[in-house]
């Protein structure tokens, strides 16, 4: 495609968007540069449609501004997707023997994969609907493996022998997590103590930029239990949510996951290495819906594995935070012997979302699964379904991107634990796609 025929299509679109005009018209994707600054352009197009799809942008604040100008409907961004995936494909084949040929190469394939990823969304807020795992694949790259009731039964019947007593599991297991419930007041100096640790694990491994840092508000009303908005210049704002009880595991697991070696990190590494070093400007727009978000939530949960080993975790536990929170110590392995148990059963929650977007459960039946499968609280279900009804298959990018992670991270590091962070690092400080990691 000739770039005058491209400049046209561009231009016949912007009309039929309505208010399209030269200043806001795509640029000709005759390089990786000029596709990355047309992806990131859409991908602020149709945050205009979906307030949830654009989770991070720190580029040029002009382009944001003129995003909401234009205001491109969907058919308009589609097409304009649809014209910069035909040139990317038109660029001059990698050089193989460049230096950066292998980065490059991700690259290219990251921005066409992300584009697919749009324009499957598009479709979506358009009112088309897919099966829970066609729209996993389209929009993260991935699709869950399935289980069966059958496949959680051990499991859940190894965590009632573990707790002893009679009745139903899920009772049991909700009770016997309440004595290690954060007590509200305690809730700020647990959590700071945890990120302290997480930091100071993270930074002896992974240099970071000197202004780093990131704030930590306490929310309610919110269909997760955490969330990391990153606000560009290497700081973020991390939200915990306490409409339920928080219990002591969420210290390190929130500390870790949206802070050090997660989220945090892995956004503040994309921008130094990515954004600033390169100047690759797709990295400073991040689409919540598309494959990125494997890998951020992946690597964010096996990044506790990273910081901490079980004995150490346990150690850090017994010394530190369960004092801090006025929990018992003793108890340390104990409530740890349980939760490694109950870990086995998070794919349940994948099965309830499946069925339930799927539309062979009710909300109530999905509630009732977790209740019964994932050892979740009638509060913590509703909570999950909330979470269904607004990300949708989402909730493949935890568990599934943490076990994809995990076995790249240790296919390429072996047992050497150093290297293993060294792995982790480049990970998160790279444009690989989900269906990569397997390479």
């Amino acid at each position: 495609m000739t770039q005058v025929r491209v400049a046209l299509v561009y231009l016949v679109a912007a009309a039929a968007a309505g208010g399209g005009c030269l200043r806001t018209a795509l640029p000709t994707a005759q390089s990786e540069n000029a596709a990355a600054e047309s992806y990131v352009r859409l991908v602020l197009a149709l945050g205009q449609h979906d307030t949830n799809f654009v989770d991070a942008y720190y580029g040029p604040p002009e382009w944001r501004t003129e995003a909401a100008q234009a205001n491109w409907d969907l058919p308009a961004i589609n097409k304009r997707a649809a014209v910069l995936e035909v040139d990317l494909r038109r660029l001059p084949p990698v050089d193989a023997a460049a230096p950066d040929a292998t980065m490059v190469g991700l690259r290219r394939a990251y921005l066409a994969r992300q584009l697919g990823a749009l324009r499957t969304r598009v479709a979506m807020l358009q009112g088309k609907r897919f099966p829970f795992d066609e729209e996993s694949r389209e929009l993260y790259d991935a699709v869950a493996p399935r289980n069966t009731e059958v496949s959680f039964q051990a499991s859940a019947e190894a965590i009632g022998a573990k707790l002893g007593g009679a009745g139903d599991l899920s009772p049991r297991y909700a009770a016997f997590k309440q004595a290690f419930v954060i007590p509200p007041g305690k809730l700020e100096v647990v959590f700071t103590a945890a990120i302290a640790e997480c930091r100071r694990r993270t930074l002896a491994h992974i240099p970071l930029p000197t202004e780093e840092t990131f704030t930590v508000a306490y929310v309610k009303d919110k269909p997760w239990s955490a969330y990391n908005w990153y606000q560009g210049n290497y700081k973020s704002l991390i939200e915990v949510n306490t409409d339920l009880p928080v219990f002591i595991d969420r210290a390190i697991d929130l500390a870790c996951h949206e802070g050090y070696p997660g989220h945090h990190v892995y956004n503040a590494l994309l921008e130094k290495h990515l954004v600033r070093d390169r100047g690759w400007t797709e990295f400073s727009v991040y689409p919540l819906f598309s494959p990125q978000s494997l890998i951020a939530e992946g690597t964010a949960n096996y990044g506790i594995q990273v910081a901490f080993s079980d004995a150490e975790r346990r150690t850090f536990e017994r010394d530190t935070l369960f004092p801090l929170a006025g929990l018992d110590p003793a108890r340390v392995d104990e409530y740890y012997d349980v939760l490694a148990l109950a870990k086995a059963l998070s794919y349940a929650g994948n099965e309830a979302a499946r069925g339930y977007l799927d539309g062979r459960m009710d909300a109530a039946r999905a509630a009732d699964w977790l209740v019964r499968y994932a050892m979740n609280t009638p509060g913590q279900a509703a909570q999950r379904v909330k979470f269904f009804d607004t990300y949708r298959s989402y909730v493949i990018n935890y568990n599934l991107g943490e076990d994809l992670v995990r076995a790249y991270v240790e296919k390429h590091a072996g047992g050497d634990l150093a290297k293993r962070w060294d792995v982790f690092a480049s990970l998160i400080s790279s444009p690989r796609l989900p269906s990569a990691l397997k390479e």
